[in-house]
């Protein structure tokens, strides 16, 4: 007999329909998985044929052969399990095939029968909305399978549990998710307040939140960049339903989520210096996600930036272009977003103390080259503002008072950006840091004299195409946080100055 189940697997965030086809015929018994199964997929019969067995159902002395279809994407992972089982039972007449076929199976079986969880539950469940069929998950996958609206969300926790609900014995009701808690925006105790000082630090942060824009910080150690970069969550702008949404799909594919269904605030990603390509950007024979997808709409922070390897950096140079990474493997490419706010901080020279007023750097210059040179020119142009970040003596730290907390700044950010999707939404841009270059002209409209005091800025300081357009963005975002139409020389005037670092150091 012929029996079919329905499951899917993603590549990348695309949810893939997979059928998966049994047949039992008369032969020597036998259970053979075709279409391109991976080892975990090939192991799954075991699982398979022990979990049916202990859940007291039986196997016929049949040759089984399961059909993964369509036969040249790849499967891997333990989540077809399921639907397997539940073809098996179909075709050896123990359930009814209309039945199975009727809805989407997704989970992994123990020995015992029980369902476990598996990734990648939230692009699937956006996927199966579509066929208008119940989704069968395990039930530790249920809350995040629910996020999708128009989808019936079936929680099992056996094998059992399956097939009596399929049979009408003992019908499972569909999950139903509890009201959010409204956690969103809650930075735990990382507040701006705690900073002490470095005025012009914080404000070039407040302008980074304000138009999405990415910061290189510079400075000695303990100068307080890490400080910074750690609070800088707490001051950006509440995050849209879709944003929360893709990013919590990409957590999703990656097992990362952590046990939450969705994601409750903006990521902040730190990968360490040491990571590879392929952790940063993402990869493998089946590709995932990497750190610039993880922290998609969010922070990703790289301290100690000159200490990543160089073709690591270089890597960075797409998706802080375009805001996303195209990973391309012999079968096939997948695409993931990752449009980010980069944080990056590094010390000006190898000891560190190159900018110190107290003088104890003894780098020799040549040092000094090689190690600035291992963060390259262009991309240096590809981060909007290059902040010096200068060390504190002790005796000026005991007299400043704290400065203001995040939600103080939160405020002004949000009224940015408030302006800025009115004005963009036409575009079908969110923020001041998407603008191209076509958009610039008609978004940013300078006075007579902002424009005069670019083109001298631009002239002297030697900087590129991509930096004068990156100095227009920035110069409308400090507008939008003065509540200013148009673009003044004040504001073309503290652009310039948050890209005129790199060009003191880089020479």
């Amino acid at each position: 007999m012929l029996a079919r189940a329905i499951s899917y697997t993603t590549l990348g965030l695309d949810a893939v329909r997979v059928f998966i086809e049994v047949d039992a015929v008369l032969g020597l018994p036998a259970l053979t998985i075709v279409g391109l199964p991976d080892q975990a997929v090939r192991e799954s019969r075991e699982r398979v044929r022990s979990a049916v067995l202990n859940s007291q159902f039986h196997l016929p002395s049949q040759r089984f052969t399961i059909n993964l279809a369509p036969a040249d994407i790849k499967k891997e992972g333990g989540s077809f399990d399921l639907a397997i089982a539940l073809g098996l039972l179909a075709a050896s007449h123990q359930l009814d095939p209309a039945a199975v076929e009727s809805v989407i199976a997704l989970g992994e079986l123990a020995l015992d029968g029980a369902v476990r969880p598996v990734r990648g539950v939230l692009p699937i469940a956006l996927g199966a909305r579509r066929t208008r069929r119940p989704l069968l998950v395990p039930a530790a996958n249920a809350p995040e399978a629910a996020l999708v609206d128009g989808l019936r969300v079936v929680p099992v926790r056996t094998l059992t549990d399956a097939a009596a609900h399929l049979s009408g014995a003992s019908p499972i009701p569909s999950y139903v998710p509890p009201p959010p808690d409204g956690r969103e925006g809650d930075a735990g105790d990382a507040d701006f307040a705690d900073v002490k000082g470095q005025p012009h630090a914080r404000r070039a942060l407040e302008v980074a939140s304000a138009g999405g824009h990415h910061v290189l910080l510079i400075g000695p150690p303990g100068s307080g960049k890490t400080l910074l970069a750690q609070r800088l969550p707490g001051i950006l702008p509440p995050w849209t339903p879709d944003e929360a949404l893709e990013t919590s799909a990409i957590h999703s594919v990656a097992g990362a989520l952590d046990g939450e269904p969705l994601l409750a605030r903006r990521p902040f990603r730190a990968p360490h210096h040491t990571s590879s390509a392929i952790a940063l950007i993402g990869g493998g024979p089946v590709p995932r996600p990497g750190e610039v997808s993880l922290a998609h709409a969010g922070v990703l922070f790289l301290d100690e930036l000159p200490e990543f390897p160089r073709h690591v950096l270089e890597t960075l140079r797409q998706p802080l272009e375009e805001g996303r990474v195209r990973l391309a493997r012999v079968r096939r490419s997948v695409t993931f977003p990752s449009r980010f706010m980069l944080i990056a901080a590094m010390n000006p020279c190898p000891c560190g103390y190159l900018t110190d007023a107290r003088g104890r750097c003894r780098c020799p210059s040549t040092q000094i080259q090689r190690y600035l040179a291992r963060v390259s020119g262009p991309l240096l142009d590809r981060i909007d503002l290059h902040v010096d970040v200068p060390a504190l003596p002790p005796e000026v730290l005991q007299r400043i008072e704290p400065g203001e907390s995040s939600e103080e700044i939160r405020r002004r950010v949000a009224a940015a950006r408030a302006r800025q999707r009115a004005r963009l939404a036409p575009l079908g841009l969110a923020c001041n840091a998407e603008l191209r270059p076509r958009h610039l002209r008609k978004v940013c409209a300078l006075t007579a004299e902002a424009e005069r005091l670019l083109h001298a800025a631009v002239s002297e300081l030697g900087l590129s195409a991509r930096a004068y357009d990156k100095i227009l963005r920035l110069g409308r975002t400090i507008a939008d946080l003065a509540a200013s139409e148009g673009v003044h020389a004040a504001h073309i005037a503290e652009a310039v100055q948050y890209r005129s670092l790199d060009r003191t150091l880089w020479v």
